[in-house]
């Protein structure tokens, strides 16, 4: 059966750096997917860059809605702006941070329904 799931509904992340909220998830009722809004906010002086993390066993697909910024990952650095997609290979590190002035807005999509468990952080960015 169809469901509509509103943003208002949606779980917030409470994850460093950003806000991020899960529409869509195995606790929403999906079988194979998760989907997350994120906003990252303009940096600011001072502020300690986000550490990579990387997914195991499934890959992530992010859309940028808005905004500009860059995805710092293994396999090179990739400036992103309104309505590129980076897909991000499985087990590759990566972290996206806002290079621009504007807040940086992302739906990032995910093959399973809970990403928690195979989602793993690891050291921070060097600024």
């Amino acid at each position: 059966m169809a469901k509509v799931l509103t943003q208002s509904e949606a779980k917030s992340m409470g994850l460093p750096g950003r806000k991020s909220l899960e529409i869509v998830s195995g606790e929403k009722g999906s079988q194979a997917v998760t989907l997350r809004l994120v906003e990252i906010p303009p940096a600011h002086p001072g502020d300690a860059p986000r550490g990579k993390h990387f997914h195991q066993g499934f890959e992530e697909c992010i859309f940028v809605m808005s905004g500009e910024g860059c995805t710092e990952a293994d396999s090179g650095s990739y400036p992103l702006k309104a309505g590129d997609t980076i897909l991000i290979p499985s087990g590759e590190k990566h972290a996206t941070r806002n290079t621009g002035s504007e807040p940086l807005v992302l739906l990032c999509f995910f093959p399973v329904a809970d990403i928690s468990k195979r989602t793993q952080e690891t050291t921070p960015l060097k600024s």
